[in-house]
């Protein structure tokens, strides 16, 4: 018998302690999962160096919530302490069930119960401190920000003032309302109900009662007063005029902002009276009028009546002369918000062919012009240098090297695994996460070919190799433009590095990145994040294996800063120490005072700076933030923010930095903007007399906007190449060129960006012009029509637009593509065009040296037969003309 007691105490103890065991797994397996994902970020932040940054962005948002949660806190807490104190007195008689509630409230008020006073006042202030709390960023931009030293046009605020302050104003001053009037309303009431209790006369409230009221009246007011003051600040963002303007107008300045002042003066007026009012029981009458005269300015300032009617009988007859002075504001801070105050804009003198361009000096610039565009490369890179399957190149970039000492325009891609092009039979989980984990090597051409000649390589093959004298050190790919799965590296498996022969070679990973995953608690906790069973029981793990993750480098650096803009075209860059991603980033914002918004990928703003320069590496993922624009207050508040994230763009190394460039996006983002707001007369402005568009192109059957596209010239500084992006601009709804755009991208002349503007009166053909041109001659279109007799498809590339010298010359290459399975695109014919001329060569020297010589003869034909006069000009009686002063630059740069 005690035997039996003796097990089943056991057999209790066993049970409970399983019920426990159980219990602390459930809870156990329960937090794991909320804060699993946490821990895994931690791991990912730590492993690129930015622990400290996590917990920044991990805890800035609680902060923020308890910090304004407190304001509130106080505001009521405050405000129901000082009620207690004038709630002193005899506890007024109640009877029934709501008497005997009301005396519990009372009492516990009017004894300062902190047990009801807390949780009362924390109630009410969570909800008011939430929007605060989604928009926590926002916040910390407002004390973070500093001053930008620019004004806007219309009230003279610095423009911090409404990119960092304004949008926390607006919140505030909404909650900071609700607050004010919950309280003037729950204190009234409660005042209310004691006096009608203990003295039977509701209305008649002690003098501490009296005051306590009356300095929330004051303060609604006055929180009431500073929305006007608000709506005052807010014009600067009027729509009304658009898509004329943007900002306020004649009638927002001379209508509305009256409007709004005498409200606001009303306001205030109407709060002085009502208090003397309450506490003298006089100026009924002056309290009357203040707030029939505030009703109606404020009926006036919401309603459209009376804006309407100024606007349609006084400003609509005379609108450029009364909206003038509010356009010229809305286009100064355009110009602002994009950076387009410095733009330099030089005319270009036209002339049909640049003559004095002998072949030896054009042929410097003729060496970097792309006759590949990056769309047709794409396929010749995959055809010729994939090389396996499981290799692709996801991208073109082009950008310059010096190859050889001489300075040269090149395409790049970098040759990245591709998993999904496995075999099938390959197609297993071992392969997927431990084998195939990386790429290898990149793929360079100059920008110029010749047809008929083998192409040209940089560097090509695996591993990769370069007669040519680039080096490349560590050419393994693990982050890039592919969506890789995640991989574990090194492992016990081997990591396939590249083919030779009938066998592979294999590598073991030895960078810096990575999540450490040796441990088996480590193993588990991925295995539950990945929701991968195989992960935790695999043999193929070493003591120095990594977790890599988010490898594609978009992806990374969106969750690494959500907050910044990334440009579209990421580019790979080779160093001797490796392959790197460079991506440029922006801070945005559509707070900008009286800028014309842009929608950019969905999102409208009307400020951007090209603040960041973004470098990936390749083989370990790290990443690094370069300020680029030190001027962008934005970015100097994250700075502030998150101390240690943003380095100086001179601690950029140096074979990384000599390959930044302007980036595409921005530029793009400019020139839409500009093609309207180069118009600095406000009454040119308004007539649009002078609008631009981007250049069009055919592209197969239809006409598609030519993008920004890199070149090599000399049209910064004569007689220097520089890398720059370059966009030829048309009048609106025409195909002839009004202007060429460019930025320069390198050294000193990073972003400086001048605009070549062609002669009103004069016709520079643009592409449909010339397209017309080469399908009408004859040469051309016979060629065509045999190449496509011998089984072959002939392909017209993108017209390149070409200034050089004073002319502008158009180039298009031909390509041939069989029509067997494989379809290489072969360069055969470079099509070279000055606008009266067409001729096909195999190669740009050739073209151009031939197009010299039919130009010339064709000039010389002409001259014969038309002999040329000296041109009649109109008498005059001055006999000594004055001087023609030199050509200066015109436009914002000239004005200084």
């Amino acid at each position: 018998m005690p035997h039996r007691e003796t097990s089943g105490k056991w057999v209790g103890r066993l049970l409970m302690a399983g019920g426990v065991l159980i219990v602390l797994l459930l809870v156990a397996a329960a937090l794991t999962k909320i804060y699993l994902t946490d821990l895994i970020n931690l791991w990912w932040f730590n492993a690129l160096g930015y622990e400290f940054y996590f917990w920044q962005r991990k805890l800035y948002r609680y902060v923020v919530f308890i910090a304004v949660s407190l304001i509130f806190f106080l505001v009521f807490f405050l405000n129901f302490w000082l009620a207690s104190r004038f709630l002193k007195g005899p506890s007024p008689s109640t009877e029934g069930a709501a008497g005997k509630t009301y005396k519990k409230v009372y009492k516990a008020f009017q004894t300062g119960s902190m047990i009801f006073f807390i949780p009362l006042s924390v109630a009410l202030s969570i909800p008011l401190a939430m929007p605060l709390y989604r928009n926590w960023e926002q916040f910390l931009f407002f004390v973070f920000g500093r001053s930008m030293g620019t004004v806007d046009p219309i009230f003279g605020s610095d423009v911090s003032f409404y990119l960092f302050s304004f949008p926390i104003y607006e919140l505030l001053q909404n909650r900071l309302l609700i607050a004010f009037l919950i309280l003037l309303v729950g204190l009234f009431i409660l005042y209310m109900v004691k006096n009608r209790l203990q003295t039977h006369h509701p209305f008649q409230f002690a003098r501490g009662a009296k005051w306590h009221l009356s300095s929330l009246v004051l303060l609604v007011f006055a929180i009431e007063i500073w929305d006007f003051i608000l709506q005052r600040d807010a014009l600067v963002y009027d729509v009304s005029h658009a898509p004329l303007f943007y900002g306020p107008g004649n009638v927002q300045m001379n209508v509305v902002l009256p409007l709004i002042w005498g409200t606001l003066i009303l306001l205030g007026l109407t709060a002085i009276f009502l208090i003397v009012a309450i506490h003298t029981r006089k100026g009924g009458k002056l309290l009357a009028v203040s707030i029939v005269l505030a009703g109606l300015f404020l009926g006036l300032r919401n309603t459209p009546f009376l804006p309407n009617l100024v606007q349609t009988y006084i400003v609509k007859p005379n609108e450029i002369a009364k909206e003038r002075p509010y356009i010229a504001d809305n286009i100064q801070a355009t110009l602002d918000a994009y950076q387009l105050t410095q733009v330099e804009v030089r005319d270009f003198r036209h002339e049909r062919f640049p003559q004095a361009y002998s072949l030896a000096k054009a042929q410097k610039v003729l060496r970097n012009i792309p006759v590949w565009d990056a769309e047709t490369l794409d396929s010749v890179f995959k055809q010729l240098q994939e090389l396996r399957t499981y290799y692709t190149f996801p991208q073109v970039d082009v950008d310059r090297y010096t190859v050889d000492g001489i300075y040269q325009q090149v395409f790049l891609a970098a040759r990245e695994i591709d998993y999904a092009n496995l075999p099938a039979a390959a197609k297993n989980w071992i392969n997927a996460h431990f084998t195939y984990t990386h790429g290898i090597g990149a793929v360079m051409t100059p920008a110029s070919q010749v047809s008929g000649d083998p192409m040209t390589w940089f560097i090509s093959n695996i591993p990769p190799e370069s007669h040519y004298g680039i080096a490349l050190d560590q050419p393994r790919i693990y982050y890039g433009m592919g969506r890789y799965p995640w991989a574990v590296a090194p492992n016990q498996a081997g990591e396939m590095d590249y083919p030779k022969g009938n066998s592979n070679i294999m590598a073991d990973y030895t960078g810096e990145g990575g999540i450490p995953v040796g441990s088996l608690l480590k193993k588990l906790i991925f295995a539950y994040y990945f929701k991968d069973r195989d992960l935790f029981f695999s043999t193929k793990f070493s003591n120095a294996s990594k977790m890599l993750m988010r490898r594609n480098i978009m992806d990374r650096i969106g969750f690494l800063t959500p907050y910044l803009t990334l440009d579209r075209s990421p580019y790979a860059v080779v160093t001797a120490s490796g392959i790197y991603w460079i991506v440029d980033a922006y801070t945005t914002s559509g707070w900008y005072p009286a800028a014309a918004p842009y929608v950019h990928e969905g999102a409208s703003l009307n400020y951007i700076r090209n603040s960041v320069k973004i470098v990936v590496d390749a083989y370990d993922g790290s990443v690094d933030f370069y300020i680029q624009d030190p001027t962008d207050p934005i970015i100097q508040a994250y700075k502030r923010i998150y101390p240690g994230l943003l380095k100086d763009k001179s601690s950029m190394p140096e074979d990384i930095r000599r390959h930044v460039r302007y980036p595409k996006d921005l530029f793009e983002i400019q020139m839409a903007m500009y093609a309207k707001y180069h118009q600095t007369d406000p009454q040119v402005f308004y007539q649009q007399e002078d609008l631009w568009t981007f250049a069009e192109t055919l592209d197969a059957e239809s006409t598609v906007p030519l993008k920004p596209y890199y070149l090599t010239l000399d049209l910064i500084t004569p007689d220097t190449l520089d890398f720059l992006l370059l966009l030829p601009m048309f009048p609106k709804g025409r195909d002839n060129l009004r202007s060429l755009a460019i930025a320069g991208c390198d050294g000193d002349n990073y972003g400086k960006m001048i605009l070549y503007n062609f002669p009103k009166g004069e016709l520079v053909y643009g592409p449909a012009q010339i397209d017309a041109l080469i399908n009408q001659d004859p040469t051309i279109a016979q060629q065509f029509t045999l190449w496509d007799q011998a089984g072959s498809s002939v392909v017209r590339g993108k017209m390149i637009i070409l200034p050089i010298g004073n002319s502008v010359i158009f180039i298009q290459p031909v390509y041939l593509k069989s029509t067997s399975r494989v379809k290489i695109p072969e360069l055969q014919r470079i099509i070279m065009s000055e606008g009266q001329v067409a001729v096909m060569e195999t190669s740009l020297e050739k073209a151009y040296g031939l197009l010299q010589q039919r130009v010339a003869e064709g000039s010389s034909g002409v001259a014969q037969r038309f002999p040329r006069v000296a041109p009649i000009v109109p008498e005059s009686n001055d006999t000594n003309p004055p001087a023609q002063p030199p050509a200066q630059p015109t436009g914002p740069a000239a004005e200084k």
